[in-house]
């Protein structure tokens, strides 16, 4: 009788997979084009699940043990299930019982890993979706404990009229239950949906260069797209679900809900509107249109602070995702609370790029709408007045520098270094740290200028704010200055300058103005001089340390050394704070967020202090002007805070008479003082 039902129901449910793959890939292409090479991308999908994927979840050894042995063992066994029981090899003399026999220990490895997450389920963590997802042990352990048994006879364990036709219906009916959620519920819906739609976004991923090939390579891509604002039919951000790429689309599907995002936003944690795994959710619901009633994961924190409960948001593909009036996807406060730190970003096990869609949909809400949150609207037009967010007069930029007596790239027309400035230039805290830099290339003999009032701001707050046009308009005016100067390296001590210079001015160089620089983080070019033996210091004397990662130099662009080997350097033993490293917790200052100021039920910054306060130093080191405003910005703070270049000038052992450009030295008349 199973001979007879077993390629019935195998061929039922592939044709009905099929079926329900096709509407969903006629969802997903309710998208805007995206230009994808497909057999490439098919190609590199084994690559980019077995080595980029993995190496996310590999971070947590018993989920991507759990991992290989259920997903691994059911890929494994419903080909060969196919095979031995779809097509009627299992029956072959010769290759059945080597068929089948790969079938039971596909099928076991399998049973074994389902075992594993009905273990993770029984008290899951909060951070995992529950509903469907439930249920999905018992659909693994039917599915590999039905193909287990029906398959006993194919070796010779048993007759092959072995049982009963109560027996072999029994079996059916346990096979139908695991086929339909693991094979119909692939593409129709339920939790299985991820491993259809999270094969097809690996191999569609538009971010391909974020994946390693077989030559190496593979790396951070984490500049954001620019919009082509001279075609009027482009729209000018995302409206509508309809206006994502469908690839985008397609990556949201991909969610598997386990709420890695969700663990480590800092908006999340502070209590703001914003739950990165119930956005991505939201846009489901979006894609196919709905409402969010059947979500079972946290919702956006956002009920004690006039935000709408699970079940209240509604829309569909050509609808508003944040509506005026009415119900709508999203509330916006949802999309101003991001920092754009990319926390959810860097631990996703599908690699769906939150900050992407985020920022899509705020630029639809700035250039479209107008509508940007408390200071933004001032902000940006003081950008768009004054060149830099703060208002202040374009010719005091150097004020700070009045006694400094720097060289300016327009008198010497080439250098080694450029020293980019930032908008740290117009603030009183930051210029301690521009002052302590200007030292450090001074003792280590550094051939440098700055740009003087010729430096605009880099555009890095309009564009996280969604002000394309403005950052556009301030990029390519950098661009043309820059272009007039010839220098080896930009070097400066903003990481979303260091950032944006690096990574997003590329795509907007035109003939006569290239814009691929050269640019290091002053971290990185301090390392590198004390490396080529230009700087020496003197022991240090202080307290306990610990350093704080800026978003924008690790998780952005993976430096995470170059500023420990400074501080180890410097004698200073460092006490790492849990969240260290590419699990860093953001100062709250990224993003614009500061500036749209969305309320929560506590301060990241307060957050990002007390995981100081745990590690009991006395100081806290940094990187970032950013990060310097918010964490000194704690009004119960245990810890001094210091940039790496304050505490390299502090240490720094000088030569006491060294020329300046344009004088000549004579061998043998360096000698060496400690200058506090």
């Amino acid at each position: 009788m199973l001979e007879t039902l077993l390629p019935i129901l195998i061929i039922t449910a592939l044709a009905l997979a099929v079926i329900g793959a096709w509407r969903r890939i006629r969802l997903w292409r309710q998208g805007r084009p995206s230009a994808v090479p497909l057999f490439k991308g098919l190609a590199a999908l084994p690559r980019r699940y077995l080595v980029d994927l993995h190496h996310v979840v590999g971070r947590d050894k018993v989920i991507s043990n759990t991992h290989v042995a259920t997903a691994g063992g059911f890929v494994a066994a419903a080909v060969l299930m196919i095979l031995v029981h779809g097509l009627g090899l299992g029956s072959s003399e010769r290759m059945g019982p080597v068929l089948g026999g790969l079938l039971l220990l596909a099928s076991a490895i399998m049973f074994v890993g389902s075992l594993f997450v009905a273990k993770r389920r029984r008290n899951p963590p909060a951070r995992l979706s529950r509903g469907p997802w439930m249920r999905l042990p018992k659909s693994l352990m039917a599915f590999s404990l039905s193909v287990f048994l029906i398959t006993l006879p194919t070796v010779g364990v048993l007759p092959q009229d072995a049982g009963s036709w109560v027996l072999a219906l029994i079996l059916s009916a346990v096979l139908v239950w695991g086929l339909g959620e693991m094979v119909f519920g692939m593409t129709w819906g339920g939790p299985m949906k991820h491993a259809f739609a999270g094969a097809l976004h690996l191999a569609f991923h538009r971010r391909a260069e974020r994946f390693s090939t077989k030559h190496g390579g593979g790396g951070r891509s984490t500049g954001l797209k620019a919009l082509d604002l001279d075609d009027e039919r482009a729209p000018l951000g995302v409206e509508k679900p309809a206006d994502f790429t469908w690839n985008q689309l397609l990556g949201f599907d991909a969610c598997v809900q386990c709420g890695r995002c969700e663990a480590v936003c800092p908006a999340f944690a502070a209590g703001q509107p914003l739950n990165p795994k119930k956005l991505i959710q939201d846009m489901v619901v979006g894609l196919a249109g709905g409402s969010d009633a059947k979500y079972a994961g946290s919702p956006h924190p956002s009920q004690g602070l006039g935000g709408k409960p699970v079940g209240e948001h509604h829309g569909g593909p050509h609808g508003p995702i944040v509506a005026r009036e009415g119900t709508a996807l999203v509330d916006a406060e949802t999309l101003w609370a991001c920092t754009t730190c990319r926390a959810c970003v860097e631990e996703c096990p599908m690699m769906i790029e939150h900050v992407d869609a985020i920022v899509d949909m705020r630029r639809f809400l700035t250039l479209e709408r107008g509508e940007t949150p408390n200071k933004a609207p001032e902000v940006l037009d003081n950008l768009i007045a004054t060149d830099n967010p703060g208002g202040f007069a374009p010719g005091s930029r150097m004020n700070w520098a009045a006694d400094l007596n720097l060289p300016l790239i327009a008198d010497l027309q080439q250098v080694d270094v450029l020293l980019w400035l930032g908008d740290g230039a117009f603030d009183m805290r930051n210029q301690r740290t521009l002052r302590a830099l200007v030292k450090v290339l001074r003792a280590a003999e550094v051939d440098f200028a700055v740009l003087g009032n010729e430096e605009r701001d880099s555009g890095d707050v309009a564009r996280r704010l969604g002000d394309e046009a403005t950052f556009q308009s301030l990029a390519k005016r950098n661009i043309a200055t820059l272009a007039k100067y010839r220098f080896q390296q930009i070097v400066t001590c903003d990481p979303h300058s260091f950032h944006v210079l690096g990574n997003e001015y590329g795509e907007l160089g035109g003939p006569g103005a290239p814009a691929r620089y050269d640019v290091r983080h002053h971290s990185t070019y301090i390392a590198e001089l004390y490396d080529a033996g230009r700087l020496a210091f003197s022991p240090w004397k202080g307290g306990r340390v610990t350093y704080h990662d800026p978003c924008y130099l690790g998780r952005y662009n993976g430096e995470y050394e170059a500023p420990r080997r400074v501080l180890e350097a410097l004698g200073i033993p460092l006490n790492e704070m849990e969240r260290s490293g590419f699990r860093s917790r953001c100062c709250g200052g990224g993003g614009g967020a500061p500036i749209t100021d969305i309320p929560g039920e506590r301060r990241i910054p307060d957050m990002r202090m007390n995981d100081v306060k745990e590690t009991g130093a006395e100081l806290v080191a940094v990187g970032c002007p950013q990060c310097t405003a918010m964490l000194e910005g704690v009004v119960d703070r245990t810890a001094e805070v210091r940039d790496i270049a304050e505490l390299v000038a502090d240490a720094i052992v000088m030569p006491s008479a060294r020329p300046r450009r344009g004088e000549r030295c004579s061998p043998g008349s360096r000698t060496e003082e400690v200058v506090s």
